[in-house]
């Protein structure tokens, strides 16, 4: 092994179908001298499948200090791997300060990327996503949740959060409350046998999921339409031409104007004959 082989390598693992780790990644734990993980317990399913065997040391919140003291020598002489539990480690997981270690100690850092919910989420969503707002995991508390969609809303851009299975249903509450008249995706599962994509407005979403026990099973990632169609009161419907357009792809004509309307304040007859026009065009 060369020296310029040593340091910290970050590898992305499947979020759920083995088939999208690259080859590179194998490589790369397969040749590391350790690998810092989030749980070795998860972390050894994946090495057994690929027929690896490796020393594991866990990473989290508490003991990441810790961690980075104790494998301080060894990122100038060994090969060290970073994994997640599933996907592209650092986003929304441990690992931020032993990066900036690395960093501040010169040691190489290497990424290897690879499976992440994030990106799969969006380009499912059906919105804008030349520019995107991350929103990490929904939190705990109720004042945290309401604070959370208050940051949202106020934000021009798509957006895009994770949230766990027993915090789903309260999710959907709220959307159904604080963003009736946003488009919303709400994925589920996504690359495993289970996977699934629902569309809707925020008023709808819930009552949609909701019709299947097993609809709230799983990981969700969710993506919020910005706040691009504006509420003032305008006849100028030739500014949302973009937006129309993308609703009619998803929603029949009678939706479209009911969104249109609402998110504008246009007269529903003045929306109702552009909306038309640019079907027929």
């Amino acid at each position: 092994m060369k020296n310029n082989d040593f340091g910290l390598f970050i590898v992305a693992t499947p979020i759920g179908n083995l088939k999208d780790i690259s080859e590179r990644a194998i490589d790369t734990i397969s040749d590391a001298d350790l690998i810092i993980c989030e749980n070795p317990k998860h972390s050894l399913k994946l090495l057994n499948k690929l027929g690896i065997k490796k020393k594991l040391i866990s990473l989290h919140d508490y003991n990441e200090n810790m961690v980075i003291e104790r494998v301080s020598l060894d990122l100038n002489q060994k090969k060290i791997a970073l994994i997640s539990d599933a996907g592209s480690p650092l986003i929304s997981d441990p690992g931020f300060k032993l990066v900036q270690h690395c960093i501040k100690n010169a040691v190489k850092i290497t990424s290897i990327p690879g499976s992440s919910s994030l990106l799969p989420a969006l380009q499912l969503s059906g919105l804008p996503i030349n520019q995107f707002y991350f929103a990490g995991f929904f939190p705990k508390t109720k004042s945290q949740m309401l604070d959370f969609f208050k940051d949202i809303k106020n934000i021009n851009k798509t957006s895009v959060f994770f949230v766990s299975s027993h915090k789903i249903q309260k999710c959907l509450e709220l959307i159904e409350a604080e963003f009736a008249s946003n488009l919303i995706s709400v994925s589920k599962e996504l690359t495993k046998l289970n996977e699934k994509v629902f569309y809707g407005l925020g008023k709808d979403l819930k009552s949609i999921i909701l019709k299947e026990k097993s609809n709230l099973k799983g990981e969700f990632v969710i993506v919020v339409e910005g706040n691009s169609l504006k509420k003032t009161q305008t006849n100028n419907l030739e500014d949302f031409n973009y937006q129309i357009n993308k609703l009619l792809k998803k929603f029949s004509l009678t939706d479209v104007v009911e969104i249109v309307h609402k998110l504008t304040n246009i007269k529903k007859n003045t929306v109702y004959k552009w909306v038309l026009n640019l079907k027929k065009s």
